[in-house]
């Protein structure tokens, strides 16, 4: 088994190879990443088979981390590592093998090692977003490679058929998730202008209506107009007098 250390803690990196190491020949190591976006970037390019993450660590946690694997078509086990006990219900939400509090015991982790082997086909599937664990980034594949683009930089989601149409400071990519779920998710930050469609609040230019009376939203840096629904227009109102 190829194991992925995941820590922003260089000693506890550290105390984690050396577990390994005494372990034997049955675990290998494949790699270390210090946040979570060397951990995604790691994990596509070496495949592991297991990953020991930590929760809180720089740029992005460990929750999150398991949030952008259900992405991949086969994921590696997770073995979260963490000195917080209060992770323990969005950790099995996202089907963890194992959940250990720091410092961690050799025996547990040797235990956690053995069920993830065991079970190293389970996928990672879906983290319940009532956890209250935000993404602060969105992955979608591009040419097979999964691809990163922070939360702030999205203007707009706006769905297509079965996808969803991301629209960011760098283009446009189609991801697979749901209208209703991105809401939910990030309603501080986007408002609904239409079925269809949801926007970056802190994108919205301005309201107008053209010749036939229908409202559209302006967004800043895009040439775009977006339809505003009647139910949805007093929404984009509200949002533009509050910044008066």
């Amino acid at each position: 088994m190829n194991v992925l250390i995941v820590d922003d803690e260089p000693l506890a990196r550290e105390r984690l190879v050396a577990m390994l190491n005494e372990l034997g020949g049955d675990y290998t190591l494949a790699g270390e990443a210090a946040n979570g976006i060397e951990a995604l970037e790691q994990i596509a390019s070496l495949q592991p088979d297991i990953v020991l993450l930590d929760i809180h660590m720089p740029a992005m946690g460990g929750i999150e981390v398991a949030r952008h694997l259900v992405q991949q078509a086969a994921s590696p086990a997770v073995i979260f590592t963490t000195a917080y006990d209060e992770y323990a219900l969005a950790a099995f939400e996202a089907q963890a093998v194992g959940y250990l509090l720091k410092p961690v015991d050799a025996e547990q982790l040797a235990r956690s090692l053995h069920t993830a082997s065991i079970l190293q086909e389970g996928q990672l599937k879906e983290v319940d977003t009532a956890t209250g664990t935000k993404r602060s980034f969105i992955s979608f594949r591009l040419r097979g490679d999964m691809q990163l683009v922070p939360i702030s930089d999205v203007r707009y989601f706006r769905a297509e058929q079965k996808y969803v149409e991301m629209r960011h400071s760098d283009g446009i990519a189609l991801i697979e998730e749901s209208l209703k779920s991105l809401e939910d998710e990030f309603a501080e930050q986007f408002v609904r202008i239409h079925r269809n469609a949801l926007v970056a609040k802190k994108a919205v230019a301005g309201l107008e209506r053209d010749s036939l009376g229908r409202s559209h939203v302006r967004l800043f840096g895009c040439d775009e107009r977006l339809d505003v629904s009647r139910r949805h227009v007093s929404e984009v109102r509200q949002l533009l007098k509050s910044r008066s």
